[in-house]
């Protein structure tokens, strides 16, 4: 065991001093001390269910109160029925809950007339709590291998779509709507020697296949990860745009003329990845696209995740900022749907039953409906 003597002054300050309570624990207290001086203020306070609040002792006493009635006003006031009632119901739920901290509530309670602003604070912090819940299955889609990832990415999209379309209802808009939090920085993975193969296989077979090229619109020099990839791609489809002859030696000059080359990439590092194809441009296009999606469905989870962090931004802030990351996701997504011809892109997911319990049709989403455009003729 560690003597007092070998303690460090960083520990006696974490052991002193505990990371302080978010405010929206005392908006639960306020409320909670509200609804126990006054239970007729339950009427008054607008939808609010247990689940909305973030302590589990204070969603246990609110289920309490939502199950146990209230006595009369006047013996509410000369007997303590309701707390002993409410203590009685909510102690298996919430074994922390004892008559001293009821009292607690009630002494931090500033005033019982403002229980509706309380509660209003309580849907707030629930709200960015699922929020930044969604954005974790967002990028947890994006991680995770399965056979069908992107399809798995776009439904949790289209999850935390109609998630953003609920909240646009419930809190209005305000002046000063735009978050002012700065977006999350996109951190640089490099390619792996998977990711870059793929690449050279997919300029490989274009340049052996180069009639392929117009038909795969779909595909842009910015979803390939390696710089010098993206360059020769976007040289090999200026040429197929322009119709001009495609073969190794072609691209190689192609790539002088754009002043590509350097000691680290000279004509044999050209010459030996467009040379070697195999399969056709649209199968590597394919792989290559659905990995620009879950890069894109990543981004928007970080930058749903750091608007939510941050305590400043109101709900409706968090709502529009969301709403501006999802729809960078939307322009991948419909050249998704047009790479692989996807019947299903025109219905749009339900939302799981672990994050909302029941959904709305929305008026608005996030982003514009996805469009299933006919397959390229091959």
């Amino acid at each position: 065991m560690m003597s007092d003597a070998t303690r460090t002054e960083a520990d006696e300050d974490l052991l002193q001093y505990p990371a302080p309570q978010p405010v929206v624990h005392y908006a639960e207290q306020a409320l909670l001390g509200a609804l126990l001086l006054v239970p007729e203020r339950l009427k008054t306070i607008g939808p609010l269910e247990p689940e909305h609040f973030a302590n589990t002792a204070h969603s246990a006493l609110f289920a309490a109160m939502r199950t146990v009635s209230p006595p009369a006003p006047e013996v509410h006031r000369s007997s303590p029925v309701w707390p002993n009632q409410l203590l009685y119901v909510a102690q298996p739920q919430a074994r922390a809950l004892t008559a001293s901290y009821l009292h607690t509530l009630i002494s931090v309670c500033p005033t019982d007339a403002h229980a509706p602003a309380y509660a209003q604070m309580v849907r707030s912090g629930h709200a960015r709590r699922v929020l930044r819940r969604h954005a974790g299955l967002l990028a947890q889609a994006a991680r995770a291998p399965g056979p069908d990832p992107a399809q798995t990415v776009l439904t949790r999209a289209d999850q935390l779509a109609v998630y953003l379309d609920e909240l646009a209802t419930a809190f209005p808009s305000h002046p000063g709507s735009m978050p002012r939090t700065p977006a999350a920085p996109t951190a640089a993975v490099p390619p792996s020697t998977e990711v870059s193969d793929e690449e050279r296989m997919l300029l490989a077979a274009a340049t052996a296949h180069p009639e392929h090229l117009p038909r795969m619109r779909w595909l842009h020099e910015s979803d390939l990860t390696t710089p010098m990839h993206a360059a020769l791609f976007a040289c090999l489809t200026s040429l197929a745009r322009h119709g001009a002859p495609v073969d190794p030696i072609i691209v190689l000059w192609e790539a002088q003329q754009r002043g590509l080359l350097h000691d680290g990439f000279g004509p044999t590092e050209v010459l030996d990845t467009v040379s070697h194809p195999a399969g056709a441009p649209e199968h590597w296009g394919q792989k290559i696209l659905q990995r620009a999606l879950l890069r894109q469905a990543l981004d928007v989870a970080a930058r749903i995740e750091a608007l939510s962090a941050d305590e400043a931004t109101t709900v409706h802030q968090l709502t529009t900022g969301s709403r501006r990351a999802l729809a960078a996701l939307s322009s991948v997504r419909s050249r998704w749907h047009q790479a692989v011809g996807d019947p299903s892109s025109r219905t749009r997911a339900a939302a799981p039953t672990t994050i909302r319990t029941a959904v709305r049709q929305p008026a608005a989403r996030a982003g514009p409906a996805v469009r299933h455009p006919a397959r390229p003729a091959r």
